[in-house]
C-alpha cells in the first residue's frame, strides 16, 4: 500500500470503560466517519502503533517510552489518576509486606501497570514476589496464587464484586503510587508516529483537536455516558460516573513530572533511559 497518499489516518481504540469519555464524543460530532478505527487491548495497540499498522493511537506509558524517538505524545490527553484509579489494582489474599516469595499473577493486558506493581511492591513493601503471566481471570489467578494484578474493566469486576465475597483485599495501584510519591500516574497517552505527523501534520492536529473536544463534552454530559455504559456493563450507572470522575484524562505538567520520576525509578530495567524525552505535538517537551 501507498501510504504516503492515504489521509484518513488509522486510529487505535482501546475497548476498556476507562477510554470511553475519550471516543464516546467522537461519534456525536461525528468525527468517527474521518477515521479508520481499530479497536483491540492496550498492549495489542502499542504494539501496532510502534509496528506502524496504526498512525495514531493510544500507547501504555512503558510502551511509549521504549520507543518515544518513533512518537510524538498528545499534550493534554492521556488515561491517569491523580489518587485512586479503581481499575488498576492488587487483589491479595496476603498483606502485601507478606508477599515476599510468593506467587503473583500478572494479568496479561498492561505491561505498564504490571511494572509499577512491580516497582510498588518491591521498593515500597520490600518483597519480591514470584511473578508469573495469566489471562485476568481473577477465579483463576487466586487457585494459584496468593495475589493478583489487574487492570481494566476485569480489575473492576474483581474490586468491586468478586473480591469483597471472597474476603480478599484490594489495593489500588493509583492511590499507593500517590501516597508513595505524592504525584499523579499516567497509565497511557495518546500518540503519533513521526512519520505519519511528518507527512500529515494537518491531520494529526484535527485527530488531536477531536479527541479533546470528545472529552471535554464526555466529561460536560458524564451522567449521560455513563448511562449509556450501564445498559451493557456490569455495573451501574451512579458507580461509572464515579469511575469516570475518579479517572484524569489531563496531560499536562503534573502528568509529565509523573511520567519522569516513573522513567527514573524504572527505565534502566524497563528498556529506556532513566531521563527519557518526551516530546509533545505542538513543540512541547517533557
Amino acid at each position: 500500500m501507498d501510504n504516503s497518499r492515504r489521509t484518513r489516518p488509522r486510529v487505535g481504540h482501546i475497548q476498556f470503560l476507562n477510554c470511553l469519555p475519550l471516543y464516546w464524543g467522537l461519534a456525536r460530532t461525528g468525527t468517527l466517519l474521518d477515521l479508520e478505527l481499530t479497536k483491540d487491548t492496550p498492549e495489542r495497540l502499542s504494539e501496532k502503533l510502534v509496528e506502524g499498522s496504526l498512525d495514531i493511537g493510544p500507547i501504555t506509558l512503558v510502551e511509549y517510552l521504549r520507543h518515544a524517538d518513533r512518537l510524538v505524545a498528545f499534550p493534554d490527553l492521556a488515561v491517569g489518576c491523580d489518587g485512586p484509579v479503581m481499575s488498576c489494582v492488587i487483589v491479595s489474599q496476603l498483606p502485601l509486606e507478606r508477599l515476599d516469595g510468593a506467587r503473583v499473577a500478572l494479568g496479561s493486558t498492561s505491561r505498564t501497570s504490571v511494572r509499577l506493581a512491580q516497582l510498588l511492591l518491591a521498593e515500597r513493601y520490600g518483597v519480591a514476589p514470584d511473578y508469573y503471566t495469566c489471562p485476568p481471570d481473577l477465579g483463576l489467578m487466586m487457585q494459584e496464587a496468593e495475589a493478583a494484578v489487574l487492570i481494566g474493566d476485569a480489575a473492576l469486576r474483581a474490586s468491586l464484586h468478586d473480591a469483597p465475597r471472597l474476603g480478599l483485599h484490594v489495593h489500588d495501584l493509583g492511590l499507593m503510587w500517590k501516597e508513595w510519591t505524592g504525584l499523579p500516574f499516567v497509565f497511557a497517552v495518546w500518540a503519533a508516529r513521526r512519520d505519519y505527523l511528518e507527512r500529515e501534520p494537518a491531520v494529526v492536529r484535527k485527530v488531536h483537536e477531536a479527541f479533546l473536544a470528545s472529552r471535554d463534552l464526555s466529561l460536560e454530559e458524564v451522567g449521560k455516558v455513563a448511562e449509556q455504559a450501564a445498559r451493557w456493563e456490569a455495573f451501574d450507572a451512579e458507580l461509572l460516573e464515579r469511575y469516570f470522575t475518579t479517572l484524569d484524562f489531563r496531560f499536562g505538567p503534573d502528568q509529565l513530572a509523573g511520567v519522569r520520576e516513573f522513567a527514573r525509578m524504572t527505565g534502566p530495567t524497563t528498556g529506556f533511559p532513566a531521563d527519557v524525552r518526551v516530546d509533545l505535538l505542538g513543540g512541547g517537551v517533557g
